[in-house]
């Protein structure tokens, strides 16, 4: 199986031959090219255009983050699975309005589903959270009725409203209330837990889409516009609550992760770089951990999950199968 690596060190990238390193002021460590499915940079690294070049040729995607932790961009390969069929398929359907409000529903609904997957996880716990699911699942309700895109995406925000209402439930700890979404800077500790979460999640989604014949830049629920890319932001809804969330109340809960964690930065709160490779660490052990897939009767990894996703999107598009998103079953 393919791994990620996540490079917080300050240092050099270089190519030697047909494999490459990482060099710092300690020294040389050569990585597993061929093992390697994605690089994530936190630190200061230079690039060599040779170790770009045999980058493209491996088909790795490197994903960067500035000195707060910000996602700044990917060096996104040469497309090797582009398919001119599947894009001109991927923009009728976008410019479809009928097509486009069936895929945005379905993530919409993807999402809420296993939303209240979690609420109903911690609600079994005693965190009573009966009050929230109520309110969720009339808005779900409410999804199907949509009219349009901006109308989903408002009744999409209400669901998340509710949703983090119940954080401070699940959580208890007043260190990390919720208050409100905020996000370019959040304004306190789990804000700033979501966003980069959620950057994490966005570039890993990313990533598996480079693996499949779709092209990331046409979304359905997310607009395409000016935005690079949209189609990894639309299927990260719908792991969030399962990957991203559930990590954030298991480095709470358990004290993985306290405000010594956090430094104040721009105007705001930031995970410090202890507090990201602690997130990284636990991030990276969810992608490679597996559930039993029905459909395929055998166990896959989190990350392979949101390949599968992928490859029923693109089945859908091709008229093959319709589409349904997934839904955690634990």
């Amino acid at each position: 199986m393919k791994k990620s690596i996540y490079i917080f060190n300050d240092g050099d990238l270089k190519r030697k031959d047909n494999t490459f390193y990482f060099e710092t002021g300690k020294g040389k460590n050569y990585l597993p090219i061929e093992n390697i499915n994605d690089i994530y940079v936190f630190g200061e690294v230079t690039v060599s255009k040779k170790f770009m070049e045999l980058v493209s040729q491996k088909e790795i995607t490197l994903h960067f983050f500035n000195y707060y932790g910000y996602y700044t961009g990917s060096f996104y390969p040469r497309e090797h699975y582009n398919s001119g069929y599947i894009i001109l398929q991927q923009s009728q359907f976008y410019l479809n309005y009928m097509d486009r409000m069936e895929l945005a529903v379905s993530f919409v609904t993807g999402s809420a589903e296993n939303i209240l997957k979690v609420l109903t996880y911690y609600e079994n716990r005693g965190s009573g959270l009966t009050d929230i699911i109520e309110d969720i699942q009339n808005l779900l309700d409410e999804v199907e009725r949509a009219n349009d895109v901006e109308h989903l995406m408002a009744i999409e925000g209400n669901i998340r409203e509710h949703y983090y209402n119940g954080f401070d439930r699940i959580i208890n700890n007043d260190d990390f209330e919720f208050k409100r979404r905020s996000k370019r800077p959040p304004k306190n500790y789990l804000n700033a837990l979501i966003s980069f979460g959620n950057s994490m999640l966005y570039v890993t989604v990313l990533s598996e889409i480079y693996k499949t014949h779709l092209d990331p830049r046409i979304g359905y629920l997310h607009s395409t516009n000016s935005r690079s890319f949209t189609l990894n932001l639309d299927v990260a809804e719908i792991f969030k609550p399962i990957i991203v969330d559930r990590i954030i109340f298991k480095l709470i809960n358990t004290s993985m992760l306290t405000i010594n964690d956090f430094v104040r930065e721009m105007g705001g709160i930031l995970l410090s770089e202890k507090g990201r490779k602690t997130f990284v660490r636990e991030f990276d052990q969810r992608m490679l951990s597996t559930i039993k897939h029905r459909g395929l009767n055998r166990n896959v990894s989190y990350r392979r999950l949101i390949r599968l996703e992928l490859y029923k999107l693109q089945k859908h598009i091709m008229g093959e199968e319709e589409y349904q998103p997934f839904k955690a079953r634990w």
